[in-house]
């Protein structure tokens, strides 16, 4: 067996220190985790991409009864993104998350594997590394790539 260490590049940072576009992408994919429909886990995400001319898509999680037949709020906003936007590539992904409260997590929240997945194809697309911005209570994580989640 082989012991090898991983490390993921990452910026911690406080909200205050997010530029004017981060932070309003921030607070775009906070304010989208009210759009979700998540009566089982009631655990609402949110996210927010920003495309290459600034036009911002957001998407929610969506539950369904039929398990696992919701979507994620990652892949509601990447999927509608390329859709409506085929053109466009994407920038920079913001996203957030509410507790069983309604209060925001204080952790940040990762894409699932599913939605790591996804969002990669869009990065491949776009044909340069795609942003990721986690946003917790108080502290928000930059990675510099979907591949660094």
């Amino acid at each position: 067996m082989k012991n090898i260490e991983i490390t993921i590049p990452a910026d911690i940072v406080d909200y205050n220190e997010l530029t004017p576009a981060d932070a309003d992408l921030v607070e775009q994919a906070r304010q989208a985790t009210s759009r979700s429909y998540a009566p089982y886990s009631h655990f609402c995400v949110g996210a927010a991409i920003r495309l290459d001319d600034g036009t911002v898509v957001t998407g929610a999680n969506q539950e369904n009864a039929a398990y696992p037949s919701g979507t994620c709020a990652e892949r509601s906003a990447c999927y509608y993104a390329h859709a409506q936007y085929p053109e466009k590539s994407f920038e920079t992904i913001a996203i957030a998350a509410r507790d069983i409260n309604g209060n925001f997590t204080e952790e940040v929240t990762a894409p699932c594997g599913a939605c790591r997945q996804a969002l990669l194809e869009y990065e491949t697309l776009a044909g340069h590394d795609v942003r990721v911005i986690l946003a917790g209570r108080d502290k928000v994580y930059i990675l510099p790539s979907v591949r660094s989640t």
